[in-house]
């Protein structure tokens, strides 16, 4: 199963030359990395990122992450959340998420 990560510019060139990452501020903060699966990965990105360019969406592999936790977090439904480094050897795909008109333009491979 994929779930998703979305990083800005700087923080994907910081894990992809470090090789791994614990992640953005607010998983810094919370004190492990948040994933969203497909189906939540929109409403993320216009929560907590509304407006933002330069972002890259990540494909991680949950089949790859020892350390993956489903919690109940927003509205009451689980999110993933990795109590561990993020490595490169977890992604599967990372894709530029450019900002259109109506928000985030999401890849049609996450369908």
């Amino acid at each position: 199963m994929l779930i998703y990560k979305i990083f800005r510019s700087d923080e994907w060139a910081a894990m992809q030359s470090d090789g791994e990452t614990l992640g953005a501020p607010i998983d810094l903060s919370d004190g492990y990395v948040h994933f969203s699966t497909a189906k939540q990965a929109r409403e993320t990105a216009a929560k907590h990122f509304a407006g933002e360019a330069g972002l890259w969406l990540i494909a991680a592999d949950t089949q790859k992450m020892d350390a993956l936790e489903w919690e109940v977090s927003r509205g009451g439904a689980e999110f993933p959340h990795l109590y561990a480094p993020f490595k490169m050897e977890h992604v599967a795909w990372a894709a530029k998420l450019p900002l259109g008109a109506d928000g985030h333009q999401f890849p049609a491979k996450m369908a």
